[in-house]
């Protein structure tokens, strides 16, 4: 129904839709509530609310799968990964089984929250666990058109969360398949998530200043698609990663490991954090850490 069509929902909307399609799915929350509000009336004894305890939650979702069941599981994306992660890794990674890890207010997202809410390092943390997919959608578009996919898949996943409107006409979805916008190849950059707007942003003012620009949408993060990548990274001048992560563990982690892998040669720049971000409003910790689209270019182009 929502594959390869422009989707007219909510986040919300969608697992209740889904729920209604299949009886074995169920949703639950660690108290995180603010953007599925109105579940609890709309699908009744299959949404869960644990409180606030992560650890509890994931064991819970590991005993319903245990017993034939999807379950899509919701925290912030610091204490899903962080404090959960005993769980993650032993209840539900080792058995493979159909949970959905849903983290709010990942990365930069978390913008007025401080360190201890912020999460930074979610990615490296779940792929540390080899059975567990990893999906970053740009906008909550992506985010609808893959949770169809992800849901029906019978592997467990971590999803970061984004409820942010669309601004470019995504190509189809597909697991472990990346986007490709624009044609150009003196300058190539990797991204994912929310981040990806602003690359987009600051692809603009590098064509500008007369540079062929590609921005890949990594989209999942694991199954990654190594094909684009090594293809991308031969044929390109320049290299960048833009990812609201730190460097360790991530995508800049994921294309190091297969450029040696590979036993190829490459220079790849990244821009990153290396620490936590101030805390502020989501623009002004854009344009306080130099994240947003105007200083993405810059920093580019004051590097060639």
């Amino acid at each position: 129904m929502y594959d390869n069509e422009e989707i007219f929902m909510t986040y919300e909307q969608l697992l209740v839709e889904s729920v209604e399609k299949n009886d074995k799915l169920y949703v639950m929350t660690a108290e995180n509530r603010a953007h599925i509000r109105t579940l609890p009336q709309k699908i009744g004894h299959k949404f869960i609310d644990v409180g606030i305890a992560e650890q509890t939650m994931i064991g819970m979702a590991a005993g319903l799968a245990l017993r034939g069941n999807t379950v899509i599981t919701h925290a912030l994306a610091s204490f899903l990964t962080m404090r959960a992660f005993e769980f993650i890794r032993t209840d539900v990674g080792i058995a493979a089984l159909p949970v959905c890890m849903v983290g709010f207010i990942p990365g930069i997202l978390s913008e007025a929250n401080g360190p201890t809410h912020q999460s930074l390092e979610d990615i490296g943390l779940m792929r540390l666990i080899p059975t567990v997919r990893i999906f970053s959608p740009m906008d909550e578009d992506e985010l609808l058109q893959g949770m169809v996919h992800i849901i029906d898949s019978g592997m467990p996943w971590y999803i970061r969360y984004i409820n942010k409107p669309a601004t470019i006409h995504h190509t189809n979805f597909e697991i472990g398949k990346a986007e490709e916008i624009g044609e150009g190849n003196d300058i190539v950059i990797f991204s994912h998530g929310f981040l990806c707007a602003q690359v987009l942003d600051a692809a603009t003012i590098l064509e500008e200043n007369g540079f062929g620009v590609k921005v890949i949408n990594m989209r999942t993060l694991r199954p990654i698609d190594e094909e684009v990548i090594i293809r991308n990274i031969l044929d390109a001048d320049v290299v960048y990663i833009v990812e609201d992560h730190f460097s360790t563990g991530a995508l800049y982690t994921i294309i190091a490991e297969l450029i040696a892998a590979r036993g190829l040669s490459a220079t790849v720049n990244t821009i990153n954090f290396s620490s936590w971000h101030r805390p502020g409003l989501l623009n002004d910790v854009l344009v306080y850490e130099k994240m947003n689209g105007h200083s993405i270019a810059q920093k580019i182009l004051n590097s060639l």
